[in-house]
């Protein structure tokens, strides 16, 4: 993404929300005001640090209808390949950075009788947004928010304010948890679910829903997978005709982009599709993280925003 499709922000807050989570405003460097968006978009943030460029996605949690500034909420990862430190350890207020355009891959759907949304730690934070916006509304809805303990529980004051009886918390550290099969077996016709968070609270609600018959149109989910470290490996870009070498510490869109070729991206966490890259030659195997390709398409395809390869050679049509 060149310079021409990013928008300068600069840092007017920080406030460290939980012993993992700070809640950033990215203001206009220019003033202004920012481009609209709805409930459910994130952004991908452009951090450059030193040799190193990290784009990384993260949800907005402002409201839609307040746009002087964006606000985001960033976790620190422990086995972060840097972004996360980088924006824990290194953006201060006053930081000039660069964003991308607002893009919605997890919208509310406008036609749903009833909205169940479902989140785990920092998957609270598309929830925000769409709550500004069903406050709006005559909907039905209520929250389910699963955290690690009280501390961790990012923005509760403000959601027990505004949301009252609709909100409802469960503490891992207490034992508590949501009971799937209760939520979903006693929803009227025409409610969907929302669930943003761990792999694998997004896996039991699926196959929940699924079990009660839910149909896939009205179970939505939202999980960006940052790249995952692993062996280094060599891929050959056969429009390009360049070679280009992935470190064990880089993803294979981030190697490709330094060698100055650009892959199309919404998302960079293996949900949009965008960067699917067909595979011309492959010696070895392709390890796939993303949350888009089909089993058959995996043999052709790789998403080079997340997955990598295990091989002597690969060549990609890039």
């Amino acid at each position: 993404m060149s310079e021409e499709q990013t928008l300068a922000v600069e840092v007017s807050a920080i406030e460290r929300l939980t012993p993992l989570i700070k809640h950033f405003t990215l203001a206009p460097a220019g003033g202004g005001s920012m481009p609209a968006f709805s409930g459910g978009s994130h952004i991908v943030v452009v951090m450059r640090g030193g040799a190193r460029v990290h784009r990384n996605p993260y949800s907005l949690l402002s409201s839609p209808h307040e746009l002087d500034a964006y606000q985001i909420g960033v976790r620190r990862m422990e086995e972060s390949r840097g972004g996360s430190h980088f924006m824990h350890d290194q953006v201060t207020v006053g930081t000039r950075l660069e964003i991308a355009h607002p893009v919605n891959l997890f919208a509310l759907d406008k036609i749903a009788r009833k909205h169940v949304l479902i989140a785990g730690g920092i998957g609270i934070t598309p929830f925000m947004a769409q709550l500004e916006d069903l406050h709006r509304g005559r909907v039905p809805y209520e929250l389910h928010y699963c955290v690690r303990s009280p501390e961790h529980a990012a923005f509760l004051p403000r959601l027990r304010e505004r949301e009252g009886e609709r909100v409802h918390v469960y503490y891992d550290s207490e034992g508590e948890a949501i009971d799937f099969d209760r939520l979903l077996s006693g929803q009227p016709l025409g409610t969907h679910v929302y669930v943003c968070g761990p792999a694998g609270m997004i896996n039991r609600l699926t196959a929940t829903a699924h079990a009660w018959g839910w149909p896939d149109s009205h179970i939505h989910w939202e999980q960006f997978s940052a790249p995952p470290v692993g062996d280094a490996f060599d891929v050959f870009l056969a429009r390009s005709k360049l070679h280009v070498h992935v470190p064990p510490d880089q993803s294979l869109m981030e190697s490709i982009e330094a060698a100055g070729v650009e892959v199309p991206y919404l998302c960079r966490g293996g949900v949009c599709g965008f960067c699917q890259t067909r595979v011309l030659e492959l010696d070895g195997e392709i390890v796939h993280n993303d949350h888009f390709l089909s089993e058959a398409d995996r043999s052709k395809f790789i998403m080079p925003c997340v997955s990598r390869a295990r091989c002597k050679s690969l060549v990609l049509d890039l």
